[in-house]
């Protein structure tokens, strides 16, 4: 970390470290909403208007003539994980950590929304703090919300954290960035027993291991392999002692594709697999689909003209980057708002949703910045 003084740095750097220490999960952010709330009450308010949804929190701005509302997002949840970093400002909350770098996320809307508030555009501003996107997803239920659908901005943005670029990167791409996914949870019930007896048991080590291996085929032997698909299984759970049979087993993991058609191939052969385990072991299963997200979609001429902005600008280096197999719940907003979302290199050797990771927090001042200067410049532009 910098040594430079707390009491000189950056006020959203500050921000951020205070948001840092109580990291909550999806639905459940009250202190990060509170603490959101009170910061807001502290600016100016004649062209302020704030709602909360859950424990989300929309804030318009009004612009001196708008044309039309431009829309920002950032997430405001945490992951179950216990941190250790070496930070000074580490989780208070036990079991949590912003792992993700929705802290920095929320820490840099503030930022952006306070330097609107005292300087307006002439188009209006909608900030929105959105509950819930590690899980199990608050953009879809918050989008079609009425506290959203009323100030339902003409275009969205947003931005995350990217371990693997330096401070100063934007990475972006026109079209896809983001995959579709599916959590996979499975439940096999067989018959447990005594594990001298096996005939009188359904043994559901076997029923869940056959699973597993087959389930790993699904994409090699499946999907074309000029498409991109993950079927990944993380975590297995079976029995309870070396002597006894077990009669449970559960299998938890998560499906990622960068095409819908895809996405529902998969489901189909995972369905039919289920049925043949079944059959073949005697046993019952379900199959719970967990939380899914669509796709991020970058608007092509949005994300064109931002990529344009950044070049003429020069005020960050710009990446052209790849899509990314991981999944983010934005997509929902872009279903229906023009938008986009792009990287912000935050220069950190561990990755996301690692408990060690420790963002280079200069990065917010750069994405502050960024944002301000091309809202603005958006704003000024004859539509």
């Amino acid at each position: 970390m910098s040594a430079v003084s707390d009491q000189i740095l950056n006020p959203f750097i500050q921000i951020r470290r205070q948001l840092h220490q109580i990291p909550e999960p999806g639905f459940a952010e009250f202190k990060t909403q509170q603490f959101i709330l009170e910061y807001l009450a502290g600016l100016p308010q004649e062209r302020l208007q704030i709602r909360t949804w859950r424990t989300g929190v929309l804030v318009k701005i009004s612009g001196t003539a708008p044309r039309q509302c431009i829309g920002y997002r950032a997430d405001m949840d945490a992951l179950p994980m216990e941190e250790e970093t070496t930070l000074p400002f580490k989780s208070t909350h036990p079991g949590y950590m912003h792992a993700c770098g929705h802290d920095m996320h929320m820490a840099i809307a503030l930022g952006v929304l306070t330097h609107f508030v005292h300087h307006p555009v002439r188009d209006d501003l909608l900030f929105v703090f959105q509950p819930a996107e590690e899980g199990p997803g608050g953009a879809q239920p918050m989008l079609e919300s009425e506290e959203f659908r009323s100030w339902k901005p003409d275009c969205m943005f947003a931005l995350h954290v990217a371990p693997e670029y330096p401070v100063g990167t934007i990475a972006v791409k026109p079209g896809i960035l983001f995959a579709n996914t599916s959590e996979l949870f499975i439940d096999l019930v067989g018959k447990s027993g005594h594990a001298a007896y096996p005939h009188r048991a359904n043994d559901m080590v076997l029923a869940t291991s056959h699973l597993a291996i087959q389930l790993h085929h699904i994409v090699s032997r499946n999907i074309d392999p000029l498409d991109s698909a993950i079927v990944t299984i993380g975590k297995v759970t079976i029995g309870t002692k070396q002597n006894i049979i077990a009669g449970k087993g559960r299998l938890e993991g998560t499906i990622r594709t960068l095409s819908m058609d895809s996405m529902r191939k998969i489901k189909s052969r995972i369905e039919a697999m289920v049925r043949g385990i079944e059959a073949s072991f005697e046993c019952e299963a379900t199959i719970d689909w967990g939380a899914n997200y669509c796709q991020v979609y970058n608007d092509e001429p949005l994300t064109t003209e931002f990529m344009d902005w950044l070049r003429q600008t020069n005020i960050a280096n710009l990446t052209v980057c790849k899509e990314a197999m991981t999944g983010e719940d934005f997509g929902y907003f872009l279903q229906e708002i023009p938008g986009f979302m792009f990287w912000l290199g935050v220069d950190t050797p561990y990755g996301l949703h690692h408990p060690k990771i420790e963002p280079n927090e200069e990065a917010i001042p750069v994405a502050i910045r960024v944002l301000t200067e091309y809202i603005t410049w958006k704003a000024s532009q004859q539509n």
